[in-house]
């Protein structure tokens, strides 16, 4: 399970990169706060039925936006910037993000 949130983390992070949209990675393994922030945020119609939401989870700002699989079908249909609560670009073929991760990174909350 690890290794699929691993893939699916630099999916969305490689995405949001070469397309210049800004994002923070908030990691929940080092932090108890980020952890707690990330489960306590995820609207209760998208939380699983038995467990907690894993990550990756999206957010822009305090505006929950989907986890990958909302990600994943929003970039198929070249409607990632709707998904994520944003103007798409002038001349954009894809109609300031936080992104909860379960690995180590430099930016903290």
């Amino acid at each position: 399970q690890v290794v699929r949130i691993k893939k699916q983390q630099q999916d969305i992070m490689g995405f949001l990169t070469v397309n210049k949209i800004d994002f923070e990675e908030c990691d929940i393994v080092t932090s108890e706060d980020n952890r707690k922030w990330m489960r306590e945020n995820v609207p209760e119609d998208f939380r699983p039925t038995t467990g907690v939401p894993l990550p990756p989870q999206i957010f822009n700002e305090e505006q929950y936006c989907g986890n990958y699989e909302a990600f994943f079908d929003a970039r198929e249909e070249h409607a990632v910037y709707a998904f994520l609560g944003l103007t798409a670009p002038l001349g954009s073929k894809v109609k300031t993000m936080i992104l909860w991760t379960y690995s180590v990174c430099q930016n903290h909350r």
